[in-house]
């Protein structure tokens, strides 16, 4: 085991042993059972609360490097009663990740980040979070990809777009597929982290009554993090366009990417958007 690793699972466990011993079993619902050599609960009456065996939580709290769950963890944290802030720093030590439903989930950016998008002129930029829903993003987006503005929450979703719209289809023509593969690859790494969050469930149910190809693939769990590269597009006024792509977290949001496809070299490419702009 890596020391760091090692240190990570020593801190988890003290942290279990301080909030099992501040609850007596009258607070946990339990018997008291008479007198005890130490204050607070037992380990088997934490691994009887969070519905675990004795032997594994005991394991937990050895500092052992053994498997756990976002479920168990939801358990133990409502076993030994921990307040938001004790619960996220349990799922910080445990799984090095927030829970769920405290990652932030956001439908606007804040002004600068708008201005930074929309000064990337000829070269499509937008945000995305992290159910791939487009959140932001700037004119020369919106007339390469389609209106977002006109779109609804779910056809701003990229997932969806890709596997329901026609438009997208022949943007892409040849290159659909690979496309589609790779937004599902990043889809399913994005979905490990809400496994079975119902907004989650809901689209993948819906993809996979829509979608042929969404059915036949995400079984496969393919996983895929990062930009596609290169991007060819067929805009129906402009033509063909080729991009190279870029992708970034926001350093005070890091749960939004910013996407900017810039205009290849040594092609007539940004005249063709100059002019898509000026229409």
């Amino acid at each position: 085991m890596q020391q760091s690793n090692k240190t990570r699972l020593e801190e988890l466990a003290q942290f279990l042993r301080t909030r099992r011993a501040r609850i007596s079993p009258e607070q946990a619902g339990l018997p008291s059972g008479g007198r005890r050599r130490t204050p607070g609960l037992r380990r088997g009456e934490v691994a009887q609360l969070s519905g675990v065996s004795v032997d594994w939580y005991t394991w937990l709290e050895q500092a052992r490097e053994i498997q756990v769950s976002s479920q168990v963890l939801e358990n133990i944290a409502r076993a030994l009663q921990l307040d938001s802030n004790e619960r996220k720093h349990l799922f910080l030590l445990a799984l090095q990740q927030l829970p769920a439903d405290l990652t932030p989930i956001e439908d606007t950016v804040n002004p600068t980040l708008q201005s930074f998008l929309d000064l990337q002129g000829t070269s499509p930029a937008y945000v995305t979070d992290q159910r791939l829903n487009i959140v932001a993003w700037n004119k020369m987006a919106s007339l390469i990809y389609g209106d977002y503005d006109a779109m609804s929450s779910r056809e701003r979703n990229t997932v969806w777009r890709t596997f329901t719209s026609r438009y997208v289809r022949e943007l892409l023509q040849a290159n659909w597929e690979k496309h589609a593969r790779h937004r599902l690859a990043h889809f399913r790494a994005s979905y490990g982290k809400f496994a079975g969050d119902p907004w989650w469930m809901e689209l993948i149910g819906d993809l996979n009554q829509v979608s042929e190809e969404f059915r036949s693939w995400w079984p496969q769990h393919d996983v895929l993090n990062g930009p596609e590269g290169k991007k060819i597009n067929h805009h129906p006024t402009a033509g063909l366009l080729i991009f190279d792509q870029i992708s970034f977290l926001v350093s005070d949001s890091p749960h939004l990417t910013v996407t900017i496809n810039i205009p290849t070299d040594g092609s007539d490419m940004v005249s063709k958007l100059k002019k898509l702009l000026d229409e």
